[in-house]
């Protein structure tokens, strides 16, 4: 008997016997099953409920639980007769705090489970959670999601009598972190890990958050990308957003041989903000809605390097050309977003509870307000985001909770070899609220850290696909659309490892393109009807190999 069969053993036995004599019966098996796990002696099961069939969601088992306290999960079960015999637990965005649902997945037969990774958003936004709460880290960083990983093997366990045949992860941005974090330090947990668009190295991303953001507020905004056309003191205008974004496309649409609107890959993309924008420039002294200062090219160009510090040392890669789809929602401040663009929304508490190994105040109540003025001398004193230097990057003040949040160890030998897991990582070139360069720096590091630099090796165990104008997972104008999950388990169970991946782009339920994502180091090449390769009607899968 193995070491999980004598725990299910043991578990039924103690379901078995919590059920008093006499009780009247359950309305129905299906529910009298799903309601005896909250009998469970070995777990704390807070909730357990039949659920009613709803749309396309089928009628399944809904529990909720609790960890070591702060920890709450929950689960979406598929009936008996259902069940793919798949466990999937799925991960989470943002700084998370709460219970996420994945109903198609529900639909497809697999047991679903998922964690608030130990806080509640409700009463610790943002990164409140980290407020003299070290454990509260810890979850948040690793632990949460590892405990989950076990108590969702426990319930499947006791729910369907048996474990199941495969477990999967899936998550993306905090998720796609939470997914590296599991094959680096908790390899068994999983049979086969999806990791889009991951914010590894969580640190730097929120230190360049923050950085970027105060190159555009610096000196009255003069190197930002909106202007204030009708002098009423906001800068309500993206003129100068709208004209870089279509010079990088008109300059670097053509390299890859198509003109489809999508840079395919930024790193053959020419583009240089002095030479190319040089017909835009202002008049010197005069700055003007449709053109660029010297010091606005400046911060166009940071934008693109990524942050440094003060000795020029890099800290991680830029935005990638592309990527400037999504700048006026998450780069640029103005008024449109009350000058709060979504990099500063996502970090603007970070370096208060989650950077410093000691917090060094509370976060200011008016964000946008440069003028307002930290209050020192407080009980609990004030930190404002524009204070934050980013050479405490480099000094190493950040280096505690990196050894907590960063998910960069490239060496996935026990994940990958030893336990024979399978690892897809997915990012998009047009994300710019978490850029793909680092991705792909760590692609290279796990190759070279796990098979010796050997591609081809690395390749029967880990794949990883850059996607044109994909956005933050999903949105964008590239070929977004696939089913992320599909190629993983096809992969685990079968051995068929996916070459590429077919992704679409729907307008209005419309396909307007469609095209094969290679993996890595391979890329998408036109082979369609000769001099077709500027049609939309050509740009269809079939059209396209990988080379």
């Amino acid at each position: 008997m193995t070491a999980f069969s004598v725990i299910l053993w043991t578990l039924t036995a103690g379901l078995h016997a919590a059920v008093e004599p006499g009780r009247a019966p359950a309305q129905s098996p299906n529910m009298e099953t799903c309601q005896a796990l909250a009998a469970m002696p070995n777990l704390t099961i807070t909730l357990a409920r039949l659920e009613p069939a709803a749309g396309f969601v089928p009628e399944h088992c809904y529990i909720q639980g609790t960890i070591s306290g702060s920890i709450r999960f929950h689960m979406q079960l598929p009936l008996p007769a259902d069940w793919n015999g798949r466990l999937l637990n799925i991960g989470d965005g943002g700084k998370d705090g709460d219970l996420d649902f994945a109903d198609a997945r529900l639909e497809q037969g697999y047991a679903v489970a998922n964690s608030n990774t130990g806080h509640d958003v409700g009463a610790e936004p943002g990164a409140w959670f980290g407020f003299d709460n070290p454990q509260a880290l810890v979850d948040f960083g690793y632990r949460a999601v590892h405990l989950t990983a076990n108590a969702s093997k426990t319930v499947v366990g006791a729910y369907y009598g048996r474990a199941p045949r495969y477990a999967y992860f899936e998550g993306c941005s905090t998720g796609g972190r939470q997914g590296l974090m599991e094959a680096q330090r908790f390899p068994s947990d999983f049979d086969g890990i999806v990791s889009e668009a991951p914010v590894l190295d969580y640190q730097a991303i929120n230190a360049g958050h923050i950085w970027m953001t105060q190159r555009l507020y610096a000196a009255d905004f003069a190197g930002n990308l909106a202007f204030d056309a009708d002098g009423d003191g906001s800068q309500e205008s993206l003129t100068k957003w709208e004209v870089l974004r279509d010079t990088v496309s008109a300059v670097c649409d053509p390299v890859d041989g198509i003109e489809d609107g999508l840079i395919e890959d930024p790193r053959m993309c020419p583009f240089d903000p002095e030479r190319h924008l040089a017909d835009r420039m202002c008049e010197p002294g005069v700055d003007g809605d449709a053109c660029f200062t010297d010091r606005q090219i400046q911060a166009v160009r940071d934008l693109y390097r990524g942050p440094y510090d003060s000795a020029g040392v890099q800290i991680m890669r830029g935005l990638p050309p592309g990527s400037e789809y999504g700048w006026a929602r998450n780069v640029i401040p103005h008024a449109g977003n009350d000058r709060i663009p979504f990099k500063l929304i996502y970090a603007l508490d970070h370096m208060n509870f989650l950077f410093f190994e000691e917090s060094p105040g509370l976060p200011m109540s008016t964000p946008n307000d440069l003028n307002a003025t930290p209050d020192k001398r407080a009980v609990l004193p004030e930190y404002a985001w524009w204070e934050f230097d980013i050479d405490d990057f480099t000094g190493g003040r950040a280096d505690a909770m990196r050894s907590i949040t960063d998910a960069t160890d490239p060496d996935l030998s026990r994940f990958l070899n030893r336990e024979g897991g399978k690892l897809l990582l997915y990012h998009g070139w047009g994300d710019s609220e978490v850029q793909l360069g680092p991705t792909l720096d760590y692609y290279d590091a796990m190759v070279a850290a796990t098979f010796d630099g050997d591609m081809e090796a690395a390749r029967d165990k880990a794949r990883f696909f850059m996607v044109p104008g994909l956005g933050h997972c999903g949105g964008g104008p590239g070929p977004g659309e696939w089913d992320r999950l599909a190629p993983l388990v096809d992969w685990v169970e079968t051995g068929a490892a996916p070459d590429f991946i077919v992704g679409e782009r729907r307008v209005d339920g419309v396909l307007e393109n469609q095209r094969r994502i290679c993996a890595y180091p391979e890329a998408s090449r036109y082979i369609g009807p000769a001099g077709g390769e500027n049609d939309p009607a050509n740009w269809r899968a079939d059209n396209f190999e990988c080379r």
